[in-house]
């Protein structure tokens, strides 16, 4: 991984937000709304997790997986790259760019315990070959600067490195890849942002210490306010209303 942000493929590909959620003609074709691409790739930002559980792999290799997922839909068609296997095939690959690697086998014999459906219960190839097709995709790009690493500092430096607070902080960052901030925002302004949601919600005061940072909150704010909406609006995010996403994507144009 690259040791600069700012001179990091990261940067140079961050998008503005109209970018992010633009559905394919592919798969506008069959019906997908906006609503319907938002709610398949929070589907699979939670399978890579669940997954990630059962075969023990740590939080920012997960992250790296969604952040992967997340890019290959910003350039490919759910249509023409099946989110069910996209998935998977995002977390061997974080696996293999984060040093933690995993055998496809391993993840073959999750996949068949996480899902009944016999067509999605892929095998070893079918990893081997997507994971070519998602370089291919990214143009591997494959560098992601995550919030969890600027966390403990800027914890210590607003004196709110408490339990509580940490707990709190990280998993609100963890909760920011159910999102697309990653694909739009540098990964410090994401970390402040659920610095200043924890401080609201626990009633600490650091707004001194946020002005001694020089940061524009304005953007902090408009951020931490995309998390709010996301918690507000998540019990919208019904199971029904994904299989109906995924049905559209199942039939002809």
């Amino acid at each position: 991984m690259a040791s600069n942000f700012w001179t990091s493929t990261h940067y140079k590909e961050l998008k503005d937000p109209e970018e992010i959620n633009v559905v394919h003609p592919l798969d506008a074709q069959r019906g997908i709304s906006v609503e319907d691409f938002r709610l398949i790739k929070l589907h699979m930002s939670n399978y890579i997790s669940k997954l990630a559980q059962h075969i023990k792999i740590r939080q920012r290799v997960v992250a790296t997986a969604v952040t992967y997922m997340r890019r290959v839909y910003t350039r490919k068609s759910l249509t023409e790259y099946e989110p069910r296997l996209v998935a998977p095939t995002c977390l061997y690959l974080a696996c293999k760019a984060e040093e933690s690697v995993v055998h496809a086998k391993i993840l073959v014999f999750y996949i068949r315990k996480l899902y009944a459906d016999e067509k999605f219960r892929y095998e070893i190839k079918d990893i081997l070959e997507m994971e070519m097709k998602i370089l291919e995709a990214l143009e591997f790009y494959l560098v992601v600067f995550h919030p969890y690493r600027s966390l403990p500092e800027y914890l210590q430096d607003s004196g709110l490195n408490d339990t509580s607070m940490t707990h709190l902080t990280w998993g609100l960052v963890n909760d920011t890849y159910r999102m697309d901030l990653i694909l739009t925002h540098p990964p410090y302004l994401i970390t402040l942002a659920c610095i200043y949601i924890a401080s609201v919600y626990k009633e600490k005061d650091i707004k001194t210490w946020f002005e001694e940072l020089s940061v524009d909150m304005n953007i902090v704010k408009n951020i931490a306010m995309e998390i709010l909406d996301f918690y507000e609006n998540h019990r919208m995010f019904t199971e029904e209303r994904v299989h109906a996403a995924f049905n559209k994507l199942a039939t002809s144009p």
